[in-house]
Order: C-alpha cells, then sequence, then structure tokens
C-alpha cells in the first residue's frame, strides 16, 4: 500500500467564503510547499476552478482530484470527489441546475471568481453558490457514484451544516464509507453514540478557505497506488 499525505477538502476563490489568494495556482503551490501528496478543491455546489488547478497539479507532481462541496436540501455539506475532469464537470453541469437562481451580492457574500490557467479572472458565477441544492441527502450517495465519483459527509462534528447537526441522526439507509472529521478529538465520543461511525474511514481535512490553513503533511491514507481510481477506492474500502 502507498501512503499519502492528504487534504481532501480545499475551497478556492470561487467559493464565496474563500479568500482571493486561494487561486488554484496558490493552493497547488502551497500543498507542494508543505508536502501534500494529493488534495482536492471543493468549492461550494461548483467544479469550475479544478479545471485550471489540476493544470497546476500536473506541473508540481502534485495529485488532485476534481471535487465539490455540495449543500442538499437538508442543508448538510457532503464532499463530492472523482477520479477524472470531464464526469466532475458533468456533475458540476447537473448540480448547477438544482441551485435556486438567487444573484450572489458579492458586498455582502463574497466573490465567486473563476480563474484560469494564468491565474487570471475570466469568469464569475452570478447565482449565489452556498445556497442549499434540491437534492437530498439520501439522494447525493447514488446520483455521485453514478457520475463515477464517491461522496462523504463534511465535517460531521461541526455545529453547523453538518449530518449530525442537521439531520441529528446517521439515516438508516446510508451507505457512505468515509466519514468527515475537522477535529480528530471528537472522534471517540461521536463514535460511541453513532456506532456508524465505527466501520467508516475517518478522514481530517482542513476545509480551508485561507492558505495558511491548509493542512500539513499529518494525516495518511493508504492507497494501492497514486492513481486518483485507487485513492477513490481507498475511501470506499469497507473499515
Amino acid at each position: 500500500m502507498t501512503p499519502l499525505y492528504y487534504d481532501l477538502h480545499l475551497h478556492s476563490c470561487l467559493s464565496p467564503c474563500g479568500d482571493d489568494d486561494m487561486t488554484p495556482a496558490n493552493i497547488v503551490g502551497m500543498a507542494k510547499l508543505k508536502g501534500l501528496d494529493v488534495i482536492a478543491i471543493t468549492d461550494h455546489n461548483s467544479c469550475q476552478n479544478c479545471v485550471a488547478a489540476m493544470f497546476h497539479a500536473k506541473q508540481h507532481d502534485i495529485i488532485l482530484l476534481p471535487g465539490m462541496e455540495l449543500t442538499t436540501a437538508e442543508e448538510v455539506h457532503v464532499i463530492c470527489l472523482f477520479s477524472e475532469l470531464v464526469p466532475a464537470l458533468a456533475f458540476d453541469a447537473y448540480v448547477s441546475k438544482q441551485i435556486l437562481p438567487i444573484k450572489n451580492r458579492e458586498d455582502i457574500f463574497g466573490k465567486q471568481q473563476i480563474l484560469d490557467k494564468q491565474d487570471n479572472v475570466v469568469g464569475t458565477i452570478e447565482h449565489l453558490l452556498i445556497h442549499a441544492t434540491n437534492i437530498s441527502f439520501d439522494d447525493v450517495f447514488p446520483l455521485v457514484e453514478s457520475y463515477g465519483g464517491i461522496a462523504f459527509p463534511a465535517h460531521v462534528d461541526k455545529p453547523s451544516n453538518s449530518l449530525l447537526s442537521n439531520l441529528g441522526f446517521i439515516p438508516p439507509t446510508s451507505t457512505f464509507q468515509s466519514a468527515e472529521f475537522h477535529d480528530l478529538k471528537h472522534l471517540h465520543k461521536l463514535q460511541k453514540k453513532h456506532p456508524y461511525f465505527e466501520t467508516c474511514n475517518i478522514i481530517c481535512n482542513s476545509d480551508a478557505h485561507y492558505l495558511e490553513d491548509i493542512h500539513e503533511p499529518e494525516y495518511r491514507l493508504f492507497a494501492a497506488s497514486k492513481k486518483e481510481t485507487d485513492i477513490l477506492m481507498a475511501l470506499e474500502r469497507k473499515g
């Protein structure tokens, strides 16, 4: 098995809450500087900045998984990851039609910037990305799988926009194999209260909105190889 230092929940300047310095080039550069092996760009309800980020990842020999932090109808955040850009963008196109077309207010929520390979702003998304979609928590997992990706609930230990804070329980129909904790000090307490987590692959991501918050090389996952498909399989491996 190949050990890989990871951070699989990073927001670029496309997320309205993401700092303007969180450009694709800067994110990849910081990940390289910190010694990470694999990262994922997971903006709110969009994959549009994954195009430029994957270009920079190849230049720096870093594995980048295109992804998204989807907001379900219940306002639960779910990380969706893909091994390739094409299905990620196809999923992006589907999700963009499932959000209320409420215009973003940059003065209130922040900019939603799409950047090219040179970190130039080439567009913006007009509708507010942090709104809930009409995709339910139960439906998001088979939906992402139909696009060739995997999904897992984000920051389950946070007091807002998480599985436990918004639903209060783990649905009995749940099939996710990984769960993201923001702080592992909460792990044993929540495993005792919710035994489902005892069967999950527990991962810890930064949810970084600023460059300095990207994780140091502290957390590792073990995959059969450095191939993107093997990394996704590691996250889906039972237990």
